[in-house]
């Protein structure tokens, strides 16, 4: 295991003070939940959480935390294979990001209502979702012709999924399709990296007028992308190496001495930029990843945890109680929307930054995990 003292601490204390003792119906680390005091539904940042406690628990033989997964995604789906809280008219990629949950628990414990509720996502959303006129899915219908790099770690790993599943080589062969659009017409020729957002339509403010993309190259957009072409090339080899080694090694070159990467990568001198430790964590477990796959060199994975143990040794720390407190995580950012969103630089160091957010702690447990499998 390539991994410190200090990793393996963390991620006990986070499986024995953290996890277990969640209450599904309020877990300890949805910060959007708890500071806008939202209603318990069906999201994504709970099934990123489920989705690290799976691979935990693949890598670590832990059956409590197989039981936890189930515990937290029966808090949505109902026995018939429901999930009332779900919205397929919402067209949210977001929403999608738990079927590969659904899937593993299905096949984990045999009960029919998991493989029910993923392919409510496919039939009831994913195979009806609007698409831009290059043919990829909007991001939501309140964001009309928009993609956005997020997208492609909430939904595309799951379809890929399926196709496999299914053998639906017409499915798999879309997920590709829209991966060379998003390179194509999303990536930065000059430095490698990918803005954050893409308005097909021209209509947005925040859109250049002729890409239509947005301004500024976001980390934590750049790392879901990373995580969701690692985890695509992982389950469809040879559907996105090159584009997967391409955005790592441009990340690679932007990190910090110490190994982080800022929440506006390309702004290091900017006032108010940062070392942000969710985006770095999707990189790391990226970067690793990608390793041992075999899809970039030793040195790319090298940066992969040299990233891990930058935030492991700078951004962890340990409350009285044992609990660790992972810092440095943008709680929210996007594009459009009420308040606008800009897509300034201005904009992404405005937002919140707070602790032991899923978002951030997903991440390094996905991080932690894959370190168990160098």
């Amino acid at each position: 295991m390539n991994i410190t003292e200090k990793q393996r601490s963390a991620a006990e204390a986070y499986i024995e003070k953290l996890i277990l003792p969640s209450d599904p119906l309020m877990p300890l680390w949805n910060k959007e939940n708890i500071i806008f005091r939202k209603r318990h539904k069906w999201n994504y940042i709970d099934n990123c959480m489920i989705k690290a406690i799976i691979m935990l628990s693949e890598v670590g033989g832990d059956e409590r935390l197989a039981e936890k997964a189930a515990e937290l995604t029966d808090s949505y789906v109902t026995e018939n294979g429901d999930i009332p809280t779900f919205s397929a008219d919402d067209f949210n990629l977001d929403n999608i990001c738990g079927g590969r949950n659904l899937l593993w628990l299905w096949r984990h414990t045999g009960k029919e209502k998991y493989l029910a509720a993923a392919e409510l996502l496919i039939h009831g959303q994913l195979l009806r979702q609007p698409r831009t006129a290059s043919g990829n899915y909007w991001h939501k219908a309140v964001y009309p012709e928009q993609v956005w790099l997020d997208g492609v770690y909430m939904a595309l790993p799951f379809a890929a999924e399926y196709a496999v599943m299914k053998d639906d080589k017409q499915l798999a062969e879309d997920i590709i399709r829209q991966l060379s659009v998003i390179r194509e017409k999303m990536r930065d020729d000059v430095t490698g990296l990918y803005y954050h957002g893409l308005d097909e339509s021209g209509k947005m403010s925040w859109a250049d007028e002729v890409k239509g993309t947005s301004s500024e190259f976001w980390l934590r957009s750049m790392g879901w992308l990373a995580a969701g072409l690692a985890d695509i090339c992982e389950i469809m080899p040879g559907s996105a190496e090159a584009m997967l080694a391409g955005l790592l090694a441009s990340l690679a070159e932007n990190m910090t001495p110490e190994g982080m990467l800022m929440q506006l990568p390309l702004r290091k001198g900017l006032a108010d930029n940062y070392p942000e430790s969710s985006g770095t964590l999707l990189f790391a477990y990226s970067a690793m990843k990608a390793a041992r796959l075999g899809i970039v060199g030793a040195d790319t994975g090298a940066a992969g945890k040299k990233a891990f143990d930058a935030v492991s040794e700078g951004y962890i720390n340990f409350g009285p109680d044992g609990m660790p407190v992972l810092g440095n995580i943008c709680l929210m950012a996007g594009l459009g929307g009420e308040p606008f969103r800009d897509g300034s630089a201005g904009y992404y160091l405005s937002e919140q930054i707070v602790e032991n957010d899923a978002k951030g702690i997903a991440p390094y447990l996905m991080a932690y995990a894959e370190s168990c499998m160098q």
